[in-house]
C-alpha cells in the first residue's frame, strides 16, 4: 500500500471511530433502568438490584446486587431483555449473555446481605468485573464475605488464595470517577444507615444525571447532614433540569416509630427529604420520577406495605407533585 493510501486508510479509521463515539453519545440521552430486584429485607429472590445504562448504549452497571441471576431471568421472561441480540454462535442464555457481556461493573452501596447476596451467589459463573464502592464497603466484602471461609475469595485483595475475578475499586466521597467499559461517571456520597455507612451514587452520562440511594435514614432521625449535603450537591442539576430521576428507599410505613426505623425512611421522612431537595434547588420537583425502592414485605395479615406505603406517599405528595413509581421485578424504565 502506498504512503498516501495508508494515510487515507488511517484517517478513515479515525473518522469512523470518532463518528461511532459521537453517534453513541448522541443516542445516550437519559437512562435505561431494569429492575432485577425491587424489595428490601425478607423476600429472597427479589432484593435490591438495578441495572442501569445510558439510553442507546448497552454497557450497563448494576447498582447493588441483592438479586442477580434470578432477576435477569425474570427480566427476560417479561421482555425487558428483548433488544439484547445474541451472536449466532452464542452458547449462553440471554440472561447469561447479559451477565457476562452486558453488565460491566457493580456499584455496591453497602455490604448488607440484601444488597450483595446475588453477587456472592452468581460469582462462580460471573465474568471479570470491577466492584466500585466506598472503602468501608470493600473492606467488609473482602474481609467478611469473599474471605475463603464464607465464600471463595473471588476478589483481588484479602485472604489468599485470591482468585482475582473481581477488582475492588475504592471510591473517594465526592470525587467523580469514570466507570471503565461504560458510558457512565459516578460520584459517591456517604449515607447514614444506622450504625453502617451506606452510599448514594450520582450517575452521569454526558449532561444527564440520576441519583441512586442505598439504604438511608433521614437526617433528623440519624442526627446528621449527609442527605442535606447531597441535596446541595445536586441542586444545580435540578435547576438545569438535568436530574432525570431518583431511586430512593422507603422501607416502612408511617406507623413505624422513628426509634425502630433502623436507618431507613418512611413516607413522611421521604417526603420531608424531597422537600429539602426542592428547597435547596429553589426549583419545583413536580413531575420528577422517584422510584420507591426497598419496600420491606410484612408477615402481618392486617396491612400490606405495598398498598399502604404508596397510599401514604400519594397523600403527602399533593404539593410536591413528584412521580412516585413502585418498582416490580423485571420492570424496565427509561428516564429522558
Amino acid at each position: 500500500m502506498s504512503p498516501c493510501r495508508r494515510l487515507l486508510s488511517c484517517l478513515m479509521l479515525v473518522v469512523g471511530l470518532v463518528s461511532g463515539a459521537s453517534s453513541r453519545q448522541a443516542l445516550a440521552a437519559g437512562f435505561d433502568i431494569t429492575v432485577l430486584g425491587a424489595r428490601g429485607g425478607l423476600e429472597d429472590g427479589n432484593l435490591s438490584a438495578y441495572m442501569i445504562h445510558p439510553i442507546g448504549d448497552p454497557r450497563a452497571i448494576l447498582c447493588d446486587a441483592g438479586t442477580v441471576l434470578h432477576g435477569l431471568q425474570v427480566a427476560d421472561q417479561r421482555g425487558a431483555l428483548d433488544d439484547t441480540r445474541l451472536p449466532a454462535d452464542a452458547t449462553e442464555t440471554r440472561p447469561g449473555f447479559v451477565l457476562h457481556h452486558g453488565i460491566a461493573a457493580y456499584l455496591i452501596s453497602h455490604a448488607h446481605l440484601d444488597h450483595v447476596a446475588g453477587l456472592v451467589l452468581v460469582s462462580p459463573d460471573d465474568s471479570a468485573k470491577s466492584i466500585y464502592a466506598l472503602p468501608s464497603v470493600t473492606t467488609v466484602l473482602s474481609r467478611d464475605l469473599f474471605n475463603g471461609a464464607v465464600w471463595p475469595n473471588n476478589g483481588d485483595i484479602g485472604t489468599p488464595p485470591r482468585l482475582g475475578l473481581y477488582h475492588y475499586q475504592d471510591l473517594a466521597a465526592g470525587q467523580p470517577v469514570t466507570l471503565a467499559h461504560t458510558g457512565l461517571r459516578v460520584t459517591a456520597f456517604p449515607l447514614s444507615h444506622g450504625s453502617v455507612e451506606s452510599t448514594a451514587f450520582l450517575l452521569q452520562s454526558g449532561t444527564d444525571a440520576m441519583l441512586y440511594f442505598g439504604d438511608t435514614g433521614a437526617d433528623a432521625v440519624e442526627h446528621g447532614t449527609r442527605l442535606q449535603a447531597i441535596w446541595q450537591a445536586v441542586a444545580p442539576l435540578v435547576r438545569a433540569h438535568r436530574l432525570r430521576g431518583i431511586v430512593i428507599e422507603c422501607s416502612y410505613d408511617d406507623t413505624r416509630p422513628d426509634s425502630q426505623l433502623w436507618g431507613h425512611l418512611s413516607p413522611r421522612w421521604l417526603l420531608r427529604e424531597l422537600t429539602a431537595l426542592q428547597d435547596a434547588a429553589h426549583t419545583p420537583l413536580r413531575g420528577m420520577p422517584v422510584l420507591v425502592a426497598h419496600i420491606k414485605p410484612s408477615l402481618r395479615r392486617d396491612a400490606d406495605p405495598l398498598s399502604v406505603i404508596p397510599a401514604e406517599l400519594r397523600e403527602g405528595n399533593r404539593d410536591l407533585g413528584v412521580n412516585f413509581i413502585v418498582p416490580e421485578q423485571g420492570m424496565r424504565l427509561q428516564w429522558r
